[in-house]
């Protein structure tokens, strides 16, 4: 059977993958793992709502103490859990994925997402209720690049699925429901930190335009209102929502939207966030894409110039572009490398004492600021870095140049067979030996959904695409796709 909890918590189709009951389970173990005070937030998708009361339930029914803090970011439940002093923080929520999909991500009183030892004991309380329920095990789905109507579709069927057999607060005693508490200033508390963090070091933005999308996700609720207190003039599109919309045609996996509200306004600087909000990727007023890679460059280079850089270290994944690798050296700091997932990251920050560290999507975690990749936080930095310099992001962008790159995903049956085939291995070895110290190539397996991933970089597209599409075929072979 495959595991439940991917990289980022358990996610899934709700209704079949994701159930009411498994999130009720999991209310149970994180009382009996976390502690009893325990908070409770969501994004803004049609099944957020019943998956969040049925995971209450099982917090108050094992004797916790639930808080529920509504629709905000997960960044904002990261900060609230330390706040608060709560022993626990869930988020509801399924980040960049379509509106049929949700999930179930955790943190620990300290803001952090779960140690393996504790992600093992979460895990254990789903195997335990399968078991028990009969059921065959957990598989995942394409989450991806389906059209617009499909999804809104296919959220419409799984949100009527997931109202079937709800475990309700109300069916529980009145003790029990006592120990609810509503807290409707959620994103009030988190909106002011941020505000009085970033003025209190000079961060000013008065005079910026900035454009904003929203993804019809928590961002709406909170990022528009924390930029327009930090003085800038700000267009905002798709903060509203339905549940159904969330993702769909629009946020940080559709940057052509961004791109065409930049050059509409004529705004100095654009940011897409995704469903949750602790990622955003950025738009120069050229209209130029700006990942996570050179987010986190140009940040890590304004530290470095403050002499705030711990260690003059950044940490990035093994999925960061080899131009970054390259970049960085030249600028005199060093990478730290890990595994996908931010959670990867951040274990990586905390052991070796670093204050930076992030992925390509747009992950990216400011220690000083947050424990977890931070959307907001990582938009006024990247403003603030911008700023400082006096100059625009198009010149401070130049400071990187990417290598082309190919990503190329092969849907497999078994995705831990293809990895450790010495076949495959061996083609790899072949091919890295073509590309010598002009490129690099990356096979993995998705930690959330049945795909197997191939990245190639090399000097030329052609090449990379060639090399890519050469593995696809034999990843091909090895699964008997063909």
């Amino acid at each position: 059977m495959a595991r439940y909890f991917g990289t980022d918590g358990v996610r899934g189709l709700v209704g079949s993958e994701l159930t009411l009951q498994m999130a009720e389970a999991l209310g149970v173990e994180a009382v009996q793992s976390l502690g009893k005070r325990i908070i409770v937030a969501r994004d803004t998708r049609a099944s957020g709502s019943d998956l969040a009361n049925a995971l209450i339930s099982g917090v108050l029914s094992a004797g916790g103490s639930a808080i529920d803090a509504g629709v905000i970011p997960t960044p904002a439940v990261a900060m609230l859990t330390r706040k608060m002093q709560a022993d626990g923080g869930v988020m509801i929520s399924a980040s960049h994925n379509p509106p049929e999909y949700n999930g179930i991500k955790f943190f620990d009183s300290g803001g952090m997402k779960l140690s393996a030892e504790l992600e093992d004991r979460f895990e254990a309380a789903l195997v335990r209720l399968a078991e028990g329920a009969g059921t065959t095990g957990h598989s995942s789905q394409q989450r991806d690049g389906q059209q617009p109507e499909a999804a809104a579709t296919q959220a419409a069927a799984t949100q009527a699925a997931a109202t079937q057999a709800t475990p309700t607060i109300s069916a529980l005693d009145e003790a029990a429901q006592s120990r609810l508490q509503l807290l409707d200033n959620s994103a009030e508390l988190y909106i002011q930190q941020i505000v009085d963090t970033l003025s209190a070091e000079g961060l000013d933005l008065s005079g910026c335009r900035v454009a904003l999308d929203c993804a019809h996700g928590a961002a709406g609720i909170t990022s528009p209102e924390t930029m327009r207190r930090l003085g800038a003039e700000v267009c905002a599109i798709n903060t509203d929502y339905n549940g159904m919309d969330i993702n769909v045609g629009c946020g940080s996996t559709n940057l052509e939207v961004l791109r065409g509200l930049v050059l509409e306004t004529g705004a100095d600087i654009g940011f897409s966030h995704d469903g949750d909000a602790d990622r955003v990727l950025a738009v120069d007023a050229e209209g130029n894409y700006v990942d996570g890679d050179l987010i986190e460059l140009i940040c890590a280079l304004d530290l470095k110039k403050q002499g705030k850089l711990a260690k003059d270290t950044m940490v990035v994944t093994v999925m960061s572009n080899f131009g970054l690798v390259k970049a960085a050296a030249e600028q005199g700091i060093q990478l730290i490398q890990t595994d996908v997932g931010d959670s990867k990251v951040l274990a990586a920050m905390c052991d070796g004492g670093y204050i930076i560290g992030g992925e390509p999507s747009g992950h990216t975690i400011f220690l000083d600021y947050n424990t977890t990749g931070d959307g907001l936080v990582t938009a006024l930095c990247l403003l603030k870095a911008v700023r400082q310099s006096g100059r625009s992001l198009t010149e401070l962008s130049q400071v990187m140049q990417r290598y082309p790159q190919v990503l190329l995903n092969v849907r497999v049956s078994d995705k831990d067979a293809v990895t450790n085939n010495p076949e495959l291995q061996a083609a790899m070895e072949a091919a890295q030996q073509k590309l010598g110290d002009q490129g690099r190539i990356l096979l993995r397996a998705s930690g959330t959904e049945p795909l197997f991933r191939v990245m190639v970089e090399a000097s030329s597209e052609a090449t990379a695409q060639e090399i890519a599409e050469g593995l696809v075929e034999v990843v091909k072979k090895l699964d008997g796709a063909e």
